[in-house]
């Protein structure tokens, strides 16, 4: 199974993106509107500058003063994990594994294609477990 299968399997191919210079009250207003975790960081919608999640905002604006106001490029994470479409989903799990990340930007030839979450891989190796319990009991009952 490869990261592609897991991107069409998604239906929805959008990306939410928020620029570098939007502030943590944009971010928590994007992060609500689309009832998700994480958004790249990009300037132009295609191009990877960073992510930024939840667990960002916890974890760096502790005690801040005026954490709404603070701009995203001071939050994010510059140093992204990627993974490719004709990766394997096996190689996508063991980037969120070995590196502990929740979401991993899908890029081809530089350019954002997707983004995959934990829970995207998950329901992926469970569809996939199912499948094969189904093709095992068929086997089975002949």
């Amino acid at each position: 199974m490869r990261v592609k299968d897991v991107l069409t399997s998604k239906g929805s191919q959008v990306v939410h993106t928020i620029d570098p210079e939007a502030t943590v009250a944009e971010l928590l207003d994007r992060l609500a509107e689309h009832d998700v975790g994480a958004l790249v960081v990009s300037s132009d919608g295609e191009r990877l500058s960073g992510i930024v999640s939840e667990r960002d905002v916890v974890r760096k604006l502790r005690g801040v003063d005026d954490p709404g106001s603070t701009r995203i490029a001071t939050i994010m994470v510059a140093e992204v994990r990627t993974c490719g479409p004709d990766d394997s989903v096996d190689d996508l799990m063991a980037i969120m594994t070995n590196h502990r990340v929740r979401h991993v930007p899908v890029l081809e030839d530089g350019v954002l294609v997707g983004l995959l979450s934990v829970g995207d891989a998950v329901k992926q190796r469970m569809d996939t477990l199912e499948f094969e319990r189904d093709q095992l009991s068929s086997y089975v009952q002949g």
